[in-house]
């Protein structure tokens, strides 16, 4: 099993699923540098001692993967000093729009009908191959931009699983950090303190009961096989993740060195 290099995880009272991605390991034996990359959940909901704890990382951009739906459900993220805002939504607002309604207002029969039997999963594991063959301009400025001079960075969606764990993951390959690791730091949002806040309509116990958690698990867990999906169709599509970062992304062996250099010890 790959072992990771603790680092102090401060304890945000409006951020979810903030950490520091310094200390993974790559496949020739160096580390993510610490204070470089960060993933969070939004940061619409920040305290101002969440705000004063983000400034003190020196954030250079901010990449915010929502898209105006999400925006408009949590709110914009509060502001920083000197810090760049990025919005590169991941997702389309419109798709899915409907499934998500039925999502937080959907009675128990309703969400049975669109989650059981597998459904929830599959649809992740769905949305993953389509962020990863679809999203490959926006993946690539986030690499460039990355390499020239937009760290450290702060990577998040809304719950900083899904959206920003894929670009985490993308941007973790094209250092070389080895798969297991990557999957490894994936896993870590399913820690309870880190877990996205389920909002559905209704405050009724009926709204949260047991099966109704049970049915919605998939879409707000992290599980090794959407990720792996995700992997999987690099190596479907182009057939591995050299081509995938040279054909797909269009990153360059001058780029892809700069962004070591800035991102690993």
């Amino acid at each position: 099993m790959t072992q990771q290099i603790p680092s102090t995880e401060p304890e945000l009272a409006g951020v979810r699923n903030f950490r520091d991605v310094g200390g993974l390991p790559t496949v020739d034996g160096r580390r993510v540098r610490h204070g470089v990359l960060f993933r969070s959940g939004h940061l619409a909901h920040a305290t101002e001692d969440d705000a004063a704890f983000l400034d003190t990382l020196g954030l250079h951009t901010i990449f915010d993967f929502r898209n105006a739906a999400d925006q408009k459900l949590e709110g914009a993220d509060v502001e920083l000093r000197g810090v760049r805002n990025v919005n590169l939504p991941l997702s389309d607002p419109a798709d899915g729009a409907e499934f998500w309604k039925m999502v937080r207002d959907g009675n128990l029969d309703q969400l049975r009908e669109i989650l059981a039997d597998g459904k929830g999963a599959d649809r992740m594991i769905a949305s993953y191959r389509m962020i990863i063959k679809e999203r490959t301009a926006e993946h690539s400025q986030v690499l460039h931009a990355l390499a020239e001079d937009s760290v450290p960075a702060l990577m998040h969606c809304a719950a900083g699983k899904d959206r920003a764990g894929l670009s985490v993951a993308v941007t973790l390959l094209a250092l070389g950090v080895e798969r297991e690791a990557i999957v490894a730091d994936y896993l870590e949002s399913n820690a309870k303190h880190r877990r996205y806040k389920v909002r559905r309509s209704g405050s009724d116990a009926s709204a949260y009961s047991p099966e109704v958690m049970e049915l919605l698990s998939p879409l707000f867990d992290a599980r090794a096989e959407y990720l792996t999906a995700a992997f999987d169709t690099i190596d479907e599509a182009w057939g591995g993740v050299e081509t995938y970062l040279e054909q797909g992304l269009g990153l360059t062996p001058e780029t892809r060195e700069r962004l070591r250099e800035r991102l690993l010890d």
